[in-house]
């Protein structure tokens, strides 16, 4: 069965894009099953808004995971005892590692979950989603210049955060 011209190109995009939304998602959402609705949810509606004829920008994927991502802790919030309970569950890394970096990965992840959102939002679109500051200030409603001095925060905060860690 042969594919056809828009089923490589949006086979190419999904192999390009899928594990940076779902990284993304997963800083988003409290467990690997929410953070896989919401990359499916968004891609979908994503491509509706575009009728689906092409792949749509990974920017707009983003900004759709995130405002998803928004609305479901919403939902949760509404459903306090459930979040308690979810929460526990909530300690996945965020890193594909083997069995010796699992404690660095951990250092780091800890170190990321104390920066404030908007820096969290910043560098796990830079450094895992691959976005250009332009497209992070798009993703995210910024201008550039915010995204990338945000970017430079955070970066300046977890070098502080786990410099005797890593060291």
């Amino acid at each position: 069965m042969d594919e056809t011209p828009k089923q490589a190109e949006w086979q190419q995009w999904l192999d390009e894009y899928a594990a940076k939304f779902l990284l993304f998602a997963r800083q988003q959402a409290p467990r690997e099953a929410d953070a896989q609705d919401l990359v499916q949810e968004a891609v979908l509606e994503a491509a509706q808004r575009l009728d689906a004829q092409r792949p749509p920008p990974a920017p707009l994927v983003f900004s759709t995971i995130r405002r998803r991502a928004i609305d479901l802790a919403r939902r949760q919030a509404r459903r306090s005892n459930r979040e308690l309970a979810a929460s526990d569950q909530a300690t996945e890394l965020w890193f594909d590692t083997s069995v010796e970096e699992r404690e660095r990965a951990k250092l780091i992840q800890d170190a990321i979950s104390k920066l404030p959102e908007m820096f969290r939002e910043v560098i796990t679109l830079k450094i895992w989603g691959g976005l250009t500051f332009a497209e992070i200030g798009e993703a995210l409603g910024i201008p550039a210049n915010t995204a990338a001095s945000r970017y430079r925060y955070a970066v300046e905060e977890l070098r502080k955060m786990t410099k005797e860690v890593l060291t």
